[in-house]
């Protein structure tokens, strides 16, 4: 069951070599995007910061120019379907959310969902971003920390 904790110990549980994180976006119809990402990393401890690189012909880069929010999803190990449909098809030609079945609760930043079996989730706040050749890194301060103590990071191997 996922419950609201503090950054640093939400933090602690998904330090296990990850490759794959899924970021949840705002469309920009009010519904929601999730896209599988490779190219994270915690930029800052105090104040919190992740940063995400996106590529500027991805849904993704669209919907995040557009609404200055993402979530950060850390993924339980039961959701390798989820996380193919989320990296094999775009949000511009379907609902992601509504093919992967996918649970979740509004989050409190933005009402972004926080998915019910990851991991973890980090409601963030697009504070900067940098044009990096075609992609763009956007660097997100985390307001608001879930952890769902009864999954395990899933990873590729």
């Amino acid at each position: 069951m996922m419950k609201q904790i503090e950054m640093p110990k939400a933090y602690m549980k998904t330090r296990l070599p990850s490759k794959s994180v899924l970021i949840v976006s705002e469309k920009p119809d009010g519904n929601h995007n999730i896209m599988t990402a490779e190219w994270f990393m915690r930029t800052s401890i105090d104040p919190p910061m992740f940063a995400i690189s996106v590529g500027h012909p991805r849904y993704t880069h669209d919907c995040l120019m557009d609404k200055r929010y993402f979530n950060l999803i850390f993924p339980g190990k039961e959701m390798n379907e989820l996380m193919r449909l989320a990296g094999s098809k775009s949000g511009r030609e379907i609902d992601k959310f509504t093919a992967g079945k996918i649970e979740y609760f509004p989050g409190k930043l933005r009402k972004l969902p926080v998915l019910k079996d990851a991991l973890a989730c980090f409601e963030c706040e697009i504070i900067s971003q940098i044009k990096s050749g075609d992609h763009t890194v956007f660097i997100g301060q985390v307001r608001y920390s879930w952890l769902n103590d009864e999954q395990e990071l899933f990873y590729y191997e």
